[in-house]
């Protein structure tokens, strides 16, 4: 007799448990899942310690009846496919057949549901159906599960602690509630509510449950289309970021996906706005033809492959640069409004602030049954993208009046006071010049009084001679001077005067530090920022009134005045009722 046998259902069920549960939210995700396609507009998940002890996902879906409830825990069941054609079209979050019978063959689960007013129960431990019967009818299903990985001990070790997977959970309702603003949301661990959403189709009011007033207005609206895709949802201001790329939340047709291209994207549509290790906040649909998304290529259904992918991260990264550009993106000291704690918020790292200070008027507030707070009214950016470059920012009329330790400049306006950070704008200003004279065909130059000459070791001089191509093209002329040695001749004349040996010193040192450039783009752009750093005006410099609205002038002209080079803001306000408040001129 061979040696090969087909394995018996109990065992491969526990098997697919361990690609399709991995933990406690990969439990939470698949019955949430279920509930969204049963089209529910009301889902509730209650945890018990995280869910380490106990999950249950009830909903108002169009529920089952009995002979599909217990089929429904059969591996690969489904409601969802029938023909190889189908998974050309697929529209729903679940489709495999996977997730029941795997969380059934690792757990002790318990299913109620509905249908045609006659409710139904099944009880399943480990794989076995241990009681079917009928139970009180109740609109919906609910799903109860315990006992996770309690004969798979080698999976159950691998759970994390309470507050991980709490927060693994959260984070999931999270984003499942920001693709369907259409379904009320709530999440209770150990009977404490963390999520509730109302449900009211509306993704701005959704991010304002979910994240608070610190988020909720900074947003602008975004929405672009090609042949192939329209995109909808919001970016936010750049004055807000993060320390991860967690808070770059995206969907493809509903669906909760993480694709390194499309994130990629977006961050490259922030770049000039931010510093390389900061991320934005992004909320973001992407709608396409179902045949052009391929969902099967994980169990998780999170991983996604996209046939036209070039296209569309172009379209996202050429049109987020649109938008910030044409927004007015000057960011605003926001002072809480606390007698006993006023805190300035600016680039801080946002969590759950559902709680938290809200900016509500308790004059126009709908409330649920139990009169609690579920809406509320608020408005987001909407920019207009016929616009002349930077038209509502020269309309601000700034007019310098001093300056801070040298380094800040202080102007003001009839709306409030202005801090301009002097060597941030003036990078700013370098570094458009700079990358406009290398745009220029014919680089003009002007021959050194004093040439100067590098001397390098073997090894940094061979690297700069791979690259010495690098250095022309800014404009610069060299020759060989000796054993290692470079001379500079000429510079050119975007350099200007004073700053020629700092400059070509940095130059050298970023190519032969770089020792091998893979990527020549992002090497000069590197390149450029560094460039024009080093030429600006530093801190603790003072400048004369003329100087400072000068250099205003030239920040405005600029194609982004908002971050230098580098992304570090160039400008932030105080508005005039801050400023009340702060001294208590205003008490509301």
């Amino acid at each position: 007799m061979g040696s090969i046998k087909v394995m018996n259902e109990t065992l491969a069920n526990k098997i697919a448990a361990g690609e399709v549960i991995e933990k406690c939210a990969s439990i939470v995700k698949e019955l949430v899942e279920n509930s969204i396609d049963a089209g529910s507009t009301k889902i509730v998940v209650n945890l018990v310690s995280g869910g380490l002890k106990g999950i249950k996902v009830s909903d108002n879906g169009k529920g089952m009846d009995k002979d599909d409830a217990v089929l429904a825990f059969q591996r690969h069941a489904t409601s969802k496919l029938y023909r190889d054609d189908d998974l050309f079209f697929i529209n729903t979050l679940g489709f495999r057949g996977e997730a029941l019978p795997s969380i059934a063959s690792v757990s002790e689960v318990t299913l109620e549901t509905t249908f045609n007013d006659e409710g139904f129960l099944v009880h399943i431990k480990g794989g076995k159906i241990i009681d079917k019967e009928t139970c009180p009818a109740t609109p919906g299903t609910r799903i109860n599960v315990e006992n996770i990985f309690y004969n798979t001990p080698a999976r159950l070790k691998y759970l994390k602690s309470e507050s991980t997977e709490l927060q693994n959970c959260t984070s999931y309702i999270e984003k499942l509630a920001l693709s369907m603003p259409k379904i009320a949301f709530e999440l209770y661990n150990n009977d404490h509510n963390i999520i509730r959403t109302s449900g009211s189709g509306n993704l701005a009011k959704v991010i304002h449950e979910l994240y608070g007033s610190t988020i909720s207005t900074r947003l602008i609206k975004f929405n672009v289309s090609s042949d192939d895709f329209d995109i909808d949802g919001f970016i936010c201001k750049p004055d807000i970021l993060k320390s991860t790329r967690s808070h770059i939340i995206t969907f493809v047709n509903n669906r909760v996906v993480k694709n390194i291209d499309i994130n990629r994207a977006i961050n490259d549509g922030y770049f000039l706005h931010k510093p390389d290790n900061k991320y934005p906040v992004v909320f973001l649909n992407i709608y396409t033809d179902p045949t052009l998304v391929d969902v099967n290529i994980h169990p998780t259904k999170q991983d996604i492959k996209i046939s036209k992918i070039n296209e569309l991260c172009e379209l996202l990264t050429s049109n987020i640069k649109i938008f910030l550009e044409k927004a007015l993106l000057v960011p605003e000291i926001n002072l809480e409004t606390k007698e006993e704690d006023r805190e300035i918020v600016v680039n801080s790292d946002f969590i759950n602030t559902r709680n938290a200070f809200e900016l509500v008027d308790n004059n126009n507030v709908d409330k649920n049954d139990d009169n609690e707070q579920v809406s509320f009214d608020f408005t987001v950016d909407e920019v207009d993208l016929s616009k002349d470059k930077n038209e509502d920012l020269k309309k601000l009329y700034l007019e310098p009046i001093g300056s801070i330790h040298g380094t800040f400049i202080v102007a003001q306006n009839d709306e409030g006071m202005y801090l301009i950070d002097q060597h941030a704008a003036h990078e700013r200003v370098n570094y458009e010049k700079v990358l406009k004279a290398l745009e220029e065909k014919d680089v003009h130059t002007m021959a050194m009084l004093f040439p100067i000459s590098i001397e390098l070791s073997p090894s940094e001089y061979l690297s700069l001679k791979d690259n010495i191509d690098i250095i022309t093209g800014l404009g610069f002329v060299v020759e060989d001077f000796g054993i290692n040695t470079i001379i500079f001749k000429e510079t050119p004349t975007w350099l200007g005067e004073g700053h020629e040996e700092e400059v070509i010193r940095k130059i050298v040192d970023l190519i032969v530090s770089e020792n091998k450039i893979v990527d020549r783009v992002k090497f000069n752009e590197n390149l450029v920022r560094t460039i024009a750093c080093k030429m600006s005006i530093k801190g603790n410099t003072p400048m004369s009134l003329e100087e400072m609205n000068s250099l205003i002038e030239q920040l405005f002209e600029t194609n982004n005045p908002y971050n230098c080079a580098h992304g570090r803001p160039t400008i932030v306000k105080f508005s005039s009722y801050d400023l009340d408040k702060m001294f208590k001129r205003a008490m509301t």
